[in-house]
């Protein structure tokens, strides 16, 4: 796969195959390209710990911290407490190491 940086250079020329990225990638995207909903719509009904970490992220990008804790829980992965750029790119990183 490729690395945050060519992930990010993706996303702004719109040269990137949703298809063959799991959804927790995919719903970054979509937050990326300030698509809320879509991501939410992604991610929302999976049951992977991945798309629950990314689940988390977006209500806690929402303002819902309750929500957000909840989904913070499900994924087995502590709440981030820095900037929410922070938190998408460390997410997508870590995300984008599982894919290659």
């Amino acid at each position: 796969m490729v690395n945050l940086t060519e992930f990010q250079q993706l996303i702004e020329t719109q040269q990137l195959s949703l298809g063959t990225l799991p959804k927790a990638l995919q719903a970054l995207f979509y937050d990326k390209k300030g698509n809320w909903n879509q991501a939410h719509e992604i991610v929302q009904n999976a049951s992977d710990a991945d798309s629950a970490w990314v689940h988390a992220y977006l209500h806690r990008k929402e303002g819902d911290l309750s929500n957000a804790r909840y989904w913070y829980r499900r994924s087995n992965q502590l709440e981030f407490s820095g900037e929410l750029n922070q938190e998408w790119e460390a997410i997508t990183s870590y995300l984008l190491k599982k894919v290659k």
